[in-house]
């Protein structure tokens, strides 16, 4: 159990790594200018998304899911704790998903958002880790 424990912690790392950098491309993206700066940030966005990010939070999910399997699923009902980390795991993959149809509206240059809507956005997963690692350590009910 201490070995899946590890493996999902390691993907949580690289999946959050991508989570916080992408929304800051698209700062930067959203406020270039000329056409050589947006085909670099499109190859740079679309490398971090698939190449580190998606398989991160994919290798994040199996891992969970297997410790879920593996013991903690006894006494899931119990664990109040667990259902509300759950919940915004749930909504960190509706986040991600998000990104990757921002990621397309920039590749076919149909971005509808500020540099500082971006600004905003990239809040929303430090938000979501705070909850999560306070949720999976503290188990306040």
């Amino acid at each position: 159990m201490l070995w899946l424990k590890a493996l999902h912690l390691i993907f949580m790392v690289t999946w959050f790594a991508g989570l916080f950098y992408l929304p800051r491309l698209f700062v930067y993206h959203a406020m270039a200018e000329d056409g050589i700066s947006k085909e670099r940030f499109k190859i740079m966005e679309r490398k971090l998304f698939f190449g580190i990010m998606t398989p991160g939070g994919v290798l994040t999910l199996v891992f969970g899911i297997w410790m879920l399997a593996a013991g903690a699923w006894e006494t899931f009902g119990k664990m109040g704790w667990l259902h509300a980390k759950l919940g915004l795991i749930g909504l960190l993959v509706v986040y991600h998903i998000y990104c990757g149809k921002l990621l397309k509206d920039f590749k076919n240059d149909a971005n509808r958002h500020s540099h500082v809507w971006y600004r905003w956005f990239n809040e929303v997963p430090v938000l979501m880790l705070v909850g999560i690692i306070l949720l999976a350590s503290v188990k306040p009910f």
